[in-house]
C-alpha cells in the first residue's frame, strides 16, 4: 500500500511539474521503471495498469518536447493570441535561389537578413499571386528589387508568373542604359574636373525623372512581350504588380492595380504607416475620365453596388475591379493602361520597413494592422508568414462566407535594429506628417489633381473609400464571348504587329 501511494504522487507531482526532473534524470528514471515494470504490473494489474499508461504517455510528451522551441503570443489591437509556434518555422528557411542579369542574386521564396516574403494560396483555386526579390540589382552592390504580382482571370497564375520572370531583367536593362547616358554626359562636360569614375558615382544617383523614365518605358515593353506571347493567352487574364527598388537611402515603387505598398516609420515613440502606392481602381475621377473616352463603360452591378468595374462598349463583360494592369488585352482599347504610377522617398532614419502585398491582405486588414503584425514578429524571418497567417484568418472571420483569396506579402527592413515600438491608432495627422519626403509622378493627375505635403493627392469625394477599403469582390466579372474563339491578336488592334 505504501509503495502504492508514493508512486501515485510521484506520477502527478512530475505531470503538474515537467520541469521537477532534469533532463538526465528523467532519462534514468524511465530506463528504472522500464526494469521493474513487469512486476508493478503483476502486482497491480487494474488501477495502476491505467496509472502507467497516463505516466508513460506524459514521460513521452517530456522526452519529445526536450529542447524544443516555445510559442510567442503577439498582440494586435490589444488582443493576445499565442498562434505563433517558432517549430512551424523552423523548416521555413528554404530559399530558392538563381543568378540572373549582372550577376543579381534572385529570390522566389524565404527570407535574408532585410527580406521576408512568403504566399498562401486561397480558396479560388490555383495561386495566382507571384513574387520575386533581385539583390545586387542592375549589376549593383546593395541595390535591392522587390516585386509582387497578382493575376486575375483563367490563365492569371500563368501571367503573373511571365511578368515576375521578365519585368525585373527589362527594368534592369533599362537602368544600365539611364545610367550609361548620365556617364556620358559627365565625361563630355565634366572632363576637366571629374574623372570617369566621379561620373559613374554620380551616375548611380538617378534623378526622379530618370527613375519614371525606366519604369514606364520597362513596364510599356513589358506589356508588349506579354502581347507577343503565343503560350500565354492574356486575351481576357492579366496581372497587377507592386515594385520597388531600393538603392542606398532612395525608395522608388512603381504601382500597377490595386496591390499595395505601405512603408513603416517611426514618429516619435509610435509606429506609423504611411501608403506610397494608390489602389488604382475605375472609380478614381481620372482613372474613369479616361476609360470613358475610350469608350469604355465604369459602372458597379447591382450585386456588387460598391465595386466599380470596367466594361467593354457593347457587353456587360469582363468588368475588371482595377484601371491598370498587365494583359487584359480585351480591354486595352477602351482605357486600360499598363502605365504604372511611380513614386519615389528618401528614406529618412525613422524610417522601419516596406510592406508590398496583394490585395488578399488589404482587402481584410488596415494599413495599420499590417505594420502591427510585422513589428509583433519574433524574428524578421518570419514577418511576412505571419502577416500572410493573420489575413487568412481575418478572411474567415469578417467574411464567413466568402472564399479566401490569395495572398502574398514581402516586408522589406530598412535597417540593423529590429523594431520595438508602439503603434499609432489615429494616423491621419502623422500621415501627412510623415509623407513629406514622399514625390508622385503625374501618370494619374489631370487638371483636376492636386498633391498634399508630397503625396499623392486625388481629388476624392468623401463616400469614396479607395484607399481604406475592404472590397471581396473577384478582380473579373464575367469573361467576354471573344475570349472562347478569338486570340488576344485577332481581337485587339492594341497589339497589332507595327
Amino acid at each position: 500500500m505504501h509503495l502504492s501511494v508514493t508512486f501515485i504522487r510521484l506520477c502527478f507531482t512530475l505531470n503538474s511539474d515537467p520541469s521537477y526532473l532534469s533532463t538526465k534524470k528523467k532519462f534514468f528514471f524511465l530506463f528504472s521503471l522500464a526494469s521493474f515494470l513487469p512486476n508493478i504490473i503483476w502486482v497491480f494489474p487494474g488501477f495502476f495498469r491505467g496509472a502507467l499508461v497516463f505516466f508513460i504517455g506524459n514521460c513521452c510528451d517530456w522526452v519529445a518536447n526536450m529542447g524544443g522551441c516555445c510559442s510567442h503570443e503577439v498582440s494586435v489591437r490589444g488582443k493576445v493570441e499565442s498562434e505563433i509556434d517558432d517549430r512551424e518555422y523552423e523548416c521555413d528557411h528554404e530559399n530558392h535561389e538563381s543568378y540572373e542579369r549582372g550577376g543579381a542574386l534572385v529570390r522566389l521564396i524565404g527570407s535574408s537578413k532585410c527580406v521576408s516574403m512568403h504566399t498562401q494560396q486561397g480558396q479560388k483555386g490555383v495561386n495566382q499571386d507571384a513574387m520575386t526579390v533581385w539583390e545586387d540589382f542592375a549589376g549593383e552592390k546593395d541595390v535591392i528589387f522587390c516585386g509582387v504580382f497578382d493575376g486575375h482571370g483563367p490563365l492569371g497564375h500563368k501571367v503573373s508568373q511571365f511578368i515576375r520572370d521578365n519585368l525585373p531583367s527589362k527594368l534592369s536593362a533599362a537602368i544600365e542604359i539611364s545610367q550609361q547616358k548620365t556617364i556620358k554626359f559627365y565625361d563630355a562636360t565634366d572632363a576637366e574636373t571629374a574623372s570617369f569614375e566621379d561620373g559613374y558615382d554620380d551616375g548611380n544617383q538617378m534623378s526622379l525623372a530618370s527613375w519614371e523614365g525606366c519604369f514606364l518605358k520597362s513596364f510599356d515593353e513589358m506589356d508588349e512581350h506579354l502581347a507577343r506571347e503565343i503560350n500565354t493567352d492574356s486575351y481576357c487574364s492579366g496581372c497587377t504588380a507592386v515594385t520597388l527598388i531600393k538603392q542606398g537611402d532612395q525608395l522608388i515603387v512603381g504601382n500597377l492595380g490595386d496591390s499595395r505598398a505601405v512603408l513603416c516609420t517611426r514618429d516619435r515613440d509610435q509606429l506609423v504607416a504611411v501608403q506610397l502606392t494608390v489602389d488604382l481602381k475605375p472609380e478614381i475621377p481620372s482613372e474613369t475620365s479616361r476609360i470613358v473616352n475610350c469608350e469604355g463603360r465604369v459602372f458597379a452591378a447591382e450585386e456588387e453596388p460598391d465595386v466599380y468595374r470596367i466594361w467593354m462598349p457593347d457587353d456587360d463583360c469582363p468588368g475588371l475591379a482595377m484601371s491598370r494592369a498587365f494583359g487584359d488585352f480585351c480591354l486595352k482599347d477602351y482605357g486600360l493602361i499598363s502605365v504604372p504610377d511611380v513614386f519615389y522617398r528618401k528614406i529618412t532614419p525613422q524610417d522601419q520597413f516596406v510592406v508590398l502585398a496583394t490585395d488578399g491582405i488589404w482587402d481584410v486588414l488596415t494599413n495599420h494592422e499590417v505594420i502591427s503584425i510585422v513589428a509583433s514578429a519574433p524574428r524578421r524571418s518570419i514577418a511576412a508568414k505571419l502577416l500572410v497567417k493573420r489575413a487568412v484568418k481575418a478572411w474567415r472571420y469578417k467574411y464567413p462566407g466568402s472564399k479566401v483569396d490569395d495572398c502574398a506579402a514581402i516586408c522589406l527592413f530598412l535597417n540593423e535594429q529590429p523594431v520595438q515600438s508602439n503603434s499609432q491608432s489615429h494616423m491621419s495627422r502623422q500621415n501627412r506628417k510623415s509623407s513629406k519626403n514622399l514625390h508622385h509622378s503625374k501618370t494619374t493627375r489631370n487638371e483636376d489633381t492636386e498633391t498634399v505635403d508630397g503625396k499623392v493627392g486625388l481629388e476624392i469625394d468623401e463616400e469614396w473609400k479607395a484607399l481604406g477599403g475592404y472590397s471581396r469582390a473577384n478582380s473579373l466579372s464575367k469573361l467576354p464571348r471573344l475570349a472562347r474563339g478569338m486570340s488576344k491578336r485577332q481581337s485587339s488592334k492594341y497589339y497589332s504587329p507595327r
